[in-house]
């Protein structure tokens, strides 16, 4: 069954106005919500709040809708002990409604308040680990964690989550998709920059890391974040991309160590149109997001978070809520 959601843009909005526009998502048919959970924004133009207090206040101010980071980095600046805590509280205070997405995280939001940016394969042995940390301390015991690079004694968490929280393990390209099966609960990508039979090798990997744990590929879910603008203004669109987000599309940026937002606006600036067109989903015509969307679910996706950098959150809501939602729901 197919779950659409909604990407909630921390790194343009202040967390006053994603909160009415989680309010409003959810009113007009949006399933799910994922945060971004950043320090740094990908620009000297944009916002970064503390992720975590901000889905509290969403808990708190949604009935229905599922929440969850996408993603954290359970490593470097965070210990893994204080996200599962995190997500246990959130997950209180939403009665359930809750997942955790992780991923190995940018040098954007790690280096600047810990001097260290560990090679990629260290990263993913220490967010593995922190997998693994986590999981222990949402059963509600007593924790004592040995491992290499995260140590607990007598750990317990007195607020349990309500839910059993799925983690959700990013993966931006088929080589590293293999854990997210292996590791996680599910799977969690970007849209837009990679061909689809690419996509389709992406989940081969999921699904061979789900065979070899013992785990139910079929019943995972596979997340997808679409860059999609419902409008024919093209020039506004990648205006508003170039502004916010044009750090985001450079590979780069998440292996390099790019650890200020004027860093990655630098070498966004190599983004041009026909990048953003590429990347993004931009008509006005609600049959183009269908068709757009449908090439995902037929390449084995499953769960949808659409992501927009329109100025005008809540008429983007409202019009895709109206005009797409309800077909792509009927494909489910």
């Amino acid at each position: 069954m197919l779950k659409i959601g909604y990407k909630i843009g921390a790194e343009q909005f202040l967390p006053s106005e994603m909160l009415e526009q989680a309010i409003v998502a959810e009113k007009n048919g949006f399933e799910s919500i994922d945060v971004s959970d950043h320090f740094h924004p990908w620009s000297e133009e944009g916002q970064a709040c503390f992720s975590w207090s901000w889905l509290g206040a969403a808990a708190a101010r949604t009935e229905t809708i599922e929440l969850g980071p996408g993603v954290t980095c359970p490593i470097l600046r965070y210990n893994p002990a204080i996200i599962a805590q995190a997500a246990a509280t959130v997950s209180s205070l939403a009665g359930g409604r809750t997942y955790l997405g992780v991923g190995t995280g940018e040098a954007l939001n790690e280096y600047p308040v810990t001097f260290e940016w560990p090679a990629f394969r260290e990263r993913q042995a220490m967010m593995i680990e922190a997998v693994q940390l986590i999981r222990s301390l949402w059963t509600g015991e007593k924790v004592d964690f040995q491992g290499c690079y995260y140590r607990t004694k007598q750990a317990k968490l007195y607020t349990l989550p309500k839910n059993e929280i799925p983690i959700y393990i990013s993966s931006l390209v088929p080589e590293s998709a293999y854990l997210a099966g292996y590791y996680g609960d599910g799977l969690i990508t970007v849209g837009g920059s990679l061909e689809i039979p690419e996509y389709e090798r992406m989940l081969s990997e999921v699904r061979r890391g789900a065979t070899d744990a013992g785990r139910d590929f079929e019943k995972m879910p596979k997340a997808v974040e679409l860059f999609v603008e419902y409008t024919d203004d093209t020039e506004k669109v990648v205006e508003s991309f170039k502004k916010y987000w044009a750090g985001a599309m450079i590979p780069a940026l998440f292996l390099n160590k790019i650890y200020t937002p004027a860093m990655s606006a630098q070498n966004g600036k190599v983004v041009g149109r026909d990048t953003i067109q590429k990347s993004v989903c931009i008509s006005g015509d609600p049959e183009k997001h269908i068709e757009y969307v449908k090439q995902y679910i037929d390449a084995g996706f499953t769960h949808f978070y659409f992501h927009s950098a329109a100025g005008d959150q809540i008429d983007f809501l409202e019009r895709y809520g109206k005009d797409v939602l309800p077909a792509l729901k009927k494909m489910g």
